[in-house]
């Protein structure tokens, strides 16, 4: 009987501790999402207003890129800590950081009222966020991941990665109603809204977060083993080649979303003239589908298993890459829906699977740091380069070079991913055995 009721409590823990990643990891999305909206559209002629339209677009980009920059040091910094005194407050610090960054944003005045200051303080804002969503990501994996039994650790891992498409829902939701203000009011002031409004949510996501329990399996570790001082040291001392590849895998991963939310939303407002709230919408319907999507590919991810189905995806994915830029390209909206919408289900069936699989890649001792400095390595490297590279590549060579670009990138992911599977062991047969031990 007391078996029984064990387990039943460790699953009620496991609801509670994915709802809580869920929430909070949301919350960062949103404040992410909304910046490389704001990137797209205001942050030209309010930070940048003495340059072309096409510079301020550049240099807009680069501020956004700066948030990524920090995000590896964020990983190291919160990953140590995670990793010797627990997940549950330092996902209570990260998720605190994110909100004063992003409500400072929503109040810093433009270029024309503070000068050369506007942008600076824009950058150092942008790299705060950066630095708590390092640590964010991989403890509310862990967090997720780590609470429940070893078979539904991929399921785990979805709830954090659904946080991304519901952040954007949020996100673009909040612009397309500050997009209905006349264009004039809009720069002036009604961009700021969304900012201001994540100081709401992320009340929200602390009160939940600090009533949570700490992860079962980190405290089994803290109680059975000896504490390893350094976990970096020790991750990259008999971890690097799982961390080499975890950086792979993550490739598409981060780099996609804001491929669509900054370049996509830039190019066809810009280049193809398509009004901004209409596109907005757009992106509203494919973030969605995403989110409708996304635990429906988990589940197909455990039948089939998780490192096979990611692959899949990620060919389907790099397939559709020529068509939907043919689709965006004729300008008619149901079209640029269309194509959007099918390379994003691709590419989100394997997203979903991502969190849980890069989890299981590393000792619990050196997990947090492990998943977080590889999924923000990547992020720092082609995440958050990729609106700059985008739009750099359709200066020079047009749509074909963006289209090649992603290409790339989809086909580093499946080397990666392929690669960390076989170097961890994670294969089809030893999900069935966790299934079968866990029944």
């Amino acid at each position: 009987m007391s078996t029984s009721r064990s387990s039943v409590e460790l699953e009620a823990h496991a609801k509670k501790a994915r709802f809580a990643a869920f929430l909070g990891t949301t919350v960062e999305w949103y404040d992410f999402f909304i910046y490389s909206t704001a990137a797209a559209i205001a942050f030209g002629p309010v930070f940048f207003p003495d340059q072309t339209a096409g510079t301020a677009l550049l240099l807009s980009f680069a501020t956004f890129w700066a948030g990524f920059l920090a995000r590896p040091i964020g990983g190291v910094v919160f990953g140590h800590l995670g990793d010797k005194f627990g997940r549950k407050n330092t996902l209570v610090a990260t998720l605190l950081i994110m909100g004063i960054a992003t409500f400072c944003i929503g109040i810093l005045p433009g270029a024309n009222q503070i000068g050369v200051w506007a942008p600076i303080l824009l950058v150092s804002l942008r790299a705060l966020q950066g630095f708590a969503v390092g640590g964010e990501w991989g403890g509310a994996v862990l967090l997720a991941s780590e609470s429940g039994s070893k078979s539904k650790a991929i399921r785990g891992g979805m709830f954090v990665q659904q946080g991304s498409p519901a952040g954007n829902i949020l996100a673009t939701a909040a612009f397309a109603l500050a997009a209905l203000l006349p264009a004039e009011q809009f720069i002036a002031w009604g961009w700021r809204l969304p900012f201001l409004f994540s100081a709401v949510l992320v009340i929200i996501g602390l009160v939940i977060r600090a009533r949570l329990d700490e992860s079962p399996e980190f405290l089994a570790q803290q109680a059975n083993r000896e504490e390893i001082k350094v976990p970096i040291a020790e991750l990259f001392k008999h971890h690097w080649k799982q961390v080499i590849a975890g950086v792979f895998a993550s490739a598409i991963g981060i780099g996609m979303a804001y491929f669509v939310s900054a370049f996509m939303l830039a190019y066809t407002t810009t280049s193809l003239g398509i009004d901004r709230g209409i596109m907005l919408n757009v992106l509203l319907i494919n973030a969605i589908a995403q989110f409708i999507w996304q635990p429906i590919a988990t589940r197909i991810a455990e039948k089939v298993g998780s490192a096979k189905f990611m692959a899949w995806a990620l060919a389907a994915q790099a397939i559709l890459v020529i068509p939907m830029f043919l689709l965006v390209n004729t300008g008619n909206v149901v079209a640029i829906a269309a194509g959007i919408i099918a390379s994003t289900i691709a590419g989100s069936g394997y997203y979903a699977v991502l969190a849980g699989f890069l989890a299981q890649a590393f000792p619990v001792e050196v997990r947090y740091t492990g998943v977080s400095f590889a999924y923000q390595a990547s992020s720092t490297l082609i995440g958050g380069t990729t609106p700059l590279l985008a739009q750099s590549f359709l200066v020079s060579m047009g749509w074909q070079g963006v289209a090649g670009f992603n290409i790339v990138l989809v086909g580093l992911t499946i080397a990666g991913v392929l690669a960390l599977a076989s170097l961890t062991g994670f294969t089809a047969a030893r999900e069935r055995e966790q299934r079968a031990a866990d029944a």
